[in-house]
């Protein structure tokens, strides 16, 4: 594989998204994506009450049994009203989405939140399922659970980056996730009583990052081909210059530059495969410049 070929090497022609992920900012893409679909809620919500895109998008228990799985996906974006809803959960998402993403890579973050958004959808059905009969079962909708998920996962990480409670407490992050989880389990024991609030959906998230970041699970490694698939990509311009006369050849001392491109790509592949497997955090010094070099390789080439 070529300097070319490489993750960070892209055409400046790109899709809105694929810039966001070059960038490391996919957590922008899915802050946008549920603010659109809040919007279409707020256009098709009648006097205050949910309109058809909420009921036809939500999280259905009876309707998901019944075979809509999309659901299951699609009410992870949506939102109740008033506006209090979506704005904690996107001010969560960036505080703690932005540090996540920059340790896995915004196509692996991407990964773990749409999972996460599933097997947390996936509890709360189960839950519910279970604890209700038919026709007596709930509806529910919010990133709640996968945002979850990325707190978990952020505070695992940062066991000691200080949150502020209520914008006002500076709190430990590990210990105001171990609160949070504990203060959802209290509502699916049924001692938080008249709240109408997705407990299992929290749990359901909050499960799935601690055993993402206690087993190293990596979800795009799960399907390397569908998630990896190689894409052409548009190779620099060729620019064609007019020869000079030619000159009696003088030989050329080595370079003393950088190392060769295909040594650098050997180093390159055990640096990205451990990035992968560990984190960005856990490559040494030497390893951190092999990635810089490789970086101003890929500067150079594009001027």
């Amino acid at each position: 594989m070529g300097i070319y070929d490489r993750e960070y090497y892209r055409d400046e022609r790109s899709s809105f998204l694929g810039t966001l992920a070059r960038r490391g900012q996919m957590w922008k893409a899915l802050v946008l994506v549920n603010v659109v679909a809040y919007v279409f809620q707020l256009a098709t919500a009648r006097h205050g009450v949910n309109g058809p895109v909420t009921h036809w998008l939500m999280i259905d228990t009876d309707a998901i049994l019944s075979g809509e799985v999309w659901r299951l996906l699609t009410g992870a974006f949506l939102h109740t009203f008033p506006w209090q809803h979506i704005v904690f959960n996107m001010l969560i998402l960036w505080w703690s989405g932005s540090e996540v993403e920059s340790i896995y890579g915004p196509r692996e973050f991407l990964a773990f939140y749409l999972t996460a958004a599933l097997v947390a959808s996936a509890v709360y059905v189960g839950v519910d399922a279970v604890t209700h009969p038919a026709g007596e079962r709930s509806t529910a909708l919010g990133a709640s659970g996968a945002v979850t998920a990325v707190l978990v996962l952020f505070a695992l990480h940062f066991p000691n980056r200080s949150i502020l409670l209520f914008f006002v407490i500076p709190v430990p992050a590990l210990l105001l996730v171990v609160l949070y989880v504990a203060f959802d389990a209290f509502g699916v024991l049924g001692l938080r009583p008249g709240e109408h609030v997705g407990f299992a959906a929290h749990l359901g998230g909050a499960a799935f990052g601690f055993l993402y970041y206690k087993f190293q699970w990596r979800i795009l490694n799960v399907w390397p081909s569908h998630w990896s698939a190689k894409v052409a990509r548009p190779r620099p311009r060729l620019k064609v210059y007019r020869g000079e006369p030619e000159r009696e050849p003088v030989a050329a001392a080595p370079p003393a530059g950088p190392v060769p491109d295909s040594q650098l790509e050997a180093e390159l592949d055990a640096v990205l495969e451990k990035v992968a497997r560990h984190g960005k955090s856990s490559l040494s010094e030497r390893e951190q410049q092999i990635l810089m070099r490789a970086s101003e390789i890929y500067r150079n080439r594009r001027k």
